[in-house]
């Protein structure tokens, strides 16, 4: 995948097939320390520890549509090529975290992509799912708690056009202030 954001997508993709009703997108920028991490945690029915075991084999799949899960496989050979690492902790009822680290000035780190396109598709195809989104560059930090927006929308939907313009508008806003205030 060209673009990190749309290794995000596919892991949360899996946490909403594992029935998640919360998910977390935490994605911590180290200029000082030249690291990158995101990490994607659930609350979904986590894996059991035969299944754990076989994330990263790219012929092993739940899912009934194709017969390749690559999603792991991919984001596990990113980190790596990046001097990074990668990690998937899960158990049974407890939900998911995948871990991802890359070395930030890495010639073959991939752009951010367009994360706040990702995070957009999400909330308009599962309004009824939670995201808390996390975005630390330095020390500034942005938060988006679909929670919070969805008491204050009394009643709109989070999916309403307007409301999802006006959440990607913010979320391109503050990711933009965050890289100016950290160059």
């Amino acid at each position: 995948m060209r673009e990190l954001s749309l290794h995000i997508l596919d892991i949360v993709e899996n946490s909403l097939d594992a029935g998640a009703a919360l998910v977390q997108i935490n994605i911590e920028e180290d200029h000082q320390g030249d690291w990158l991490r995101i990490r994607i945690a659930d609350n979904g029915r986590g894996m059991p520890e035969e299944m754990l075991k076989q994330v990263l084999d790219p012929f092993f799949t739940t899912r009934k549509t194709r017969r390749v899960g690559l999603g792991f496989p991919l984001l596990e050979q990113a980190t790596k090529r990046c001097e990074g690492e990668f990690r998937v902790d899960s158990e049974p009822g407890q939900g998911t975290e995948v871990l991802a680290t890359f070395r930030l000035n890495h010639i073959d780190l991939a752009p951010m992509g367009d994360i706040a396109g990702t995070l957009k598709g999400l909330m308009m195809s599962h309004p009824e799912v939670d995201f808390v989104y996390t975005h630390a560059v330095g020390g500034n930090t942005f938060e988006l708690d679909t929670r919070d927006i969805k008491q204050e929308l009394e009643g709109v939907p989070i999916n309403h056009p307007e409301v999802i313009k006006h959440i990607g508008e913010m979320i391109d806003d503050s990711i933009r202030e965050l890289s100016n205030q950290n160059p």
